[in-house]
C-alpha cells in the first residue's frame, strides 16, 4: 500500500493520540510524572522470580514534578534467600523493612535489620541482603536516581 505525505499527516493525530493513551495507562513509566494516587498493596501487580519465589511490586518508577526519577517497589523475600547478588549502583537507595529480619552488608560491613528498621545504602557503595529469619521478609526499596538520564 502505497502511503502520501497528505495520508501520513492525516495519520499523525491518531498515532500520537494513541501514544499518550499507551503512555497514561503506564503510571510508573520512568519518563512519566507521577500523578497524586492511593496504591492499594492488593492492586499492585506482583512477579514472582521462578528460581527464588519471592515476590516483587513496583509501586512507583518515574518522576516527580522536578523531574527527580524516584522507583519504590516492594519485595517478599523467603527464608534463606538473596533479592540479587551484591552490587553497586550510582543511584541511593533506601530499604524500610516491615517484616521479617534482613542480614545487610554494606562495603563489608554486616548488620541485621528487623521490623521498623532502615537501611540506606549511598551511591557507589557495594551492598547486598540476605533473610536470615526463618519467615518470610518483606520490606519497600525506594532508589532516588536523580536527574540525570540513564
Amino acid at each position: 500500500m502505497d502511503c502520501s505525505r497528505r495520508d501520513l499527516a492525516l495519520l499523525l493525530p491518531g498515532l500520537l493520540a494513541a501514544a499518550q493513551a499507551a503512555d497514561a495507562a503506564r503510571p510508573h513509566h520512568k519518563d512519566t510524572v507521577l500523578p497524586s494516587k492511593c496504591y492499594p498493596f492488593d492492586s499492585l501487580h506482583e512477579r514472582t522470580n521462578p528460581k527464588t519465589h519471592n515476590q516483587t511490586r513496583q509501586v512507583l518508577d518515574g518522576l516527580t514534578h522536578d523531574r527527580f526519577h524516584i522507583d519504590l517497589h516492594i519485595t517478599t523475600l523467603a527464608p534463606g534467600e538473596m533479592p540479587h547478588p551484591p552490587h553497586s549502583h550510582v543511584w541511593e537507595e533506601m530499604t524500610l523493612v516491615q517484616k521479617g529480619t534482613l542480614e545487610a552488608t554494606i562495603s563489608g560491613q554486616s548488620t541485621r535489620v528487623g521490623p521498623g528498621g532502615v537501611i540506606y545504602v549511598a551511591s557507589e557503595n557495594r551492598h547486598g541482603w540476605k533473610n536470615v529469619g526463618d519467615t518470610p521478609a518483606q520490606y519497600f526499596v525506594i532508589a532516588f536516581r536523580g536527574t540525570e538520564p540513564e
